[in-house]
């Protein structure tokens, strides 16, 4: 009875004024859709080739795909106690399947992409790679192609479909590639010690074997000064950022045996963090004296300098270290004021 007087006083002031409190809940039968169909947004109104921007990737699209699911749960119990029809049910966000399939072109922005945006993105077009490569087949040359870790992003997909396409163009030329499941220092690492070989005159076969066993021996750790730039890249909440930032807490990040970063804990205070990084080199590294040691910092070389100083009082003075500025693209993530090493490990962790 009160869901029958409900809806016939709508109906009257729909009629009178072309207008009632909730209408919404009556869009299904206002635009003639059927029951369950997808309802109408503002994104149908969109031109084609409409561009989606969609800043901290990692938590805004769990908050897409709750979305139906939470408006649902609310409306079920309206429903269900005779608050609403049935049709109550269709006014609805979208689902996350048909906002997809409504999104011809997208930017995902997130340091911390989760698999659907690793398998939507690309960082590097195909076209753009097949520009790179060409010239050097052209030329007559194989490649040896050092890159960083595949497990970060989907670009190497981009790669391997136009390496594809020009090793069919070019089927006498070679493609050969190491993963350094690493980024900043310790791709740079690799990259040094297979220059090593290049120049010592090691074959490219005698590199891939190198590799094959190395690669998972360098390891890099480092640690961010200011816990905000985690906060934006989605590696810490904010209140977690904030308290963490007040009390100087420094979380001690590395690179894994699958190529990805990870916490292995966190230091309260820069001199404690620092000589968790040494105590890293300590318990890990592996002849680290006949092996390039790198260390990289953001925008902070007084830091790396007392690094380094610490470094070679505990492993003396032939302790081969090189200092680096960590690329801007990593260093956004963790801010000025980081500072991490890399060097030959027992393993990465």
């Amino acid at each position: 009875q009160r869901l029958e007087q409900r809806t016939r006083y709508d109906l009257e002031m729909m009629r009178e004024i072309g207008s009632c409190k909730g209408i919404e809940n009556y869009s299904r039968h206002i635009v003639g859709n059927p029951p369950g169909a997808k309802p109408y947004t503002l994104i149908d109104y969109f031109p084609k080739d409409f561009l989606v921007v969609i800043d901290e990737s990692h938590v805004m699209l769990p908050q897409l795909r709750a979305m139906a699911h939470g408006d649902k749960s609310r409306k079920t119990a309206l429903v269900d106690y005779g608050f609403r029809l049935p049709s109550a049910l269709d006014n609805r966000p979208l689902r996350f399947e048909e906002f997809d399939a409504m999104i011809n072109q997208a930017i995902f922005i997130s340091a911390t992409p989760a698999a659907y945006e690793r398998e939507v993105s690309g960082g590097i077009s195909a076209e753009r790679y097949k520009n790179y490569f060409r010239p050097e087949f052209e030329k007559g040359n194989d490649i040896l192609y050092v890159h960083f870790s595949a497990a970060m992003t989907i670009t190497f997909r981009a790669m391997d479909e136009a390496v594809a396409e020009l090793l069919h163009e070019f089927p006498e030329r070679k493609f050969y590639h190491v993963d350094t499941k690493g980024i900043t220092i310790v791709s740079y690492n690799i990259v040094r010690e297979i220059g090593d070989m290049i120049k010592a005159g090691k074959t490219v076969d005698e590199v891939l074997a190198w590799a094959d066993k190395e690669v998972d021996h360098f390891a890099q750790y480092f640690f961010a000064d200011d816990l905000k730039f985690f906060k934006r890249s989605g590696r810490v909440s904010g209140i977690a950022a904030t308290m963490g930032t007040l009390v100087g807490i420094r979380p001690i990040i590395c690179m894994n045996d699958e190529g990805k970063m990870v916490s292995i804990g966190k230091e309260r205070g820069r001199a404690n963090a620092m000589d968790r990084l040494v105590k890293v080199v300590e318990e890990l590294g592996d002849d680290i004296k006949n092996h390039h040691f790198i260390i990289g910092h953001t925008d902070a070389p007084e830091l790396a300098a007392e690094l380094k100083d610490m470094l070679h009082k505990r492993f003396g003075d032939d302790l081969n270290i090189e200092t680096v500025v960590t690329n801007p693209t990593a260093g956004s993530h963790c801010g000025p004021n980081g500072v991490g090493v890399s060097f030959h490990a027992k393993s990465r962790t």
